[in-house]
């Protein structure tokens, strides 16, 4: 059930969180966030250079991010709780193709900390609100590692529904993984004006 009110912006407001898209001056944070959770996040994503993990590093890839949002080629919103300016999470659309798919794909982690809260679940169900009203998307995928049962049950959680298998999918920790193939369909999907 979605608790609160989506204002009409890149900043969204689901009870004691805020959603909003990543800016420049956000670089000291999410590289923290991603210092922070290194060994928990390791897993269950790409080997990471060592540039990933500074703020140095932050500070260019913000610079790409900012131009992707700028073209409408990719969202990275970042999660924070209320009274707190650290980052607690991130979620990205990546892959992002209109007429006539209209879909992209959606990415997420959350601080091993806030594990277990129901924090991701609702961030997402945000997130994605916004991208099915304001950015007129049709369809958001997903896909996660069979043994990564949290993120399966966020998924579910969040309303996506398995579409498929795909072996050795993702180039993942240095190995290529299966994935669970999921999406989520936009029930209210109008035609963007031109």
């Amino acid at each position: 059930m979605f608790h609160s009110i989506i204002q009409r912006s890149s900043s969204l407001k689901v009870d004691e969180l805020t959603v909003r898209l990543v800016t420049n001056r956000d670089a000291h944070q999410i590289a923290a966030y991603y210092q922070r959770n290194k060994n928990f996040l390791q897993p269950w994503e790409p080997l990471r250079d060592p540039a990933f993990f500074t703020v140095a590093g932050w500070e260019r890839r913000l610079a790409q991010l900012t131009e992707l949002h700028k073209h409408h080629l990719a969202y990275y919103f970042v999660i924070f709780r209320e009274g707190s300016d650290e980052v607690c999470g991130v979620i990205n659309f990546s892959n992002l193709v209109r007429h006539p798919f209209y879909a992209c794909h959606v990415g997420y982690s959350l601080d091993e900390k806030l594990q277990g809260k129901g924090i991701m679940r609702r961030a997402l169900n945000a997130a994605i609100r916004w991208m099915f009203e304001e950015q007129h998307f049709h369809r958001v995928m997903a896909a996660y590692i069979p043994r990564n049962q949290r993120s399966a049950a966020v998924l579910k959680s969040a309303g996506f529904e398995q579409e498929g298998v795909a072996r050795e999918y993702l180039l993942i920790n240095g190995r290529w993984e299966d994935h669970i193939l999921t999406a989520r369909i936009n029930p209210h999907w109008i035609q963007p004006e031109s």
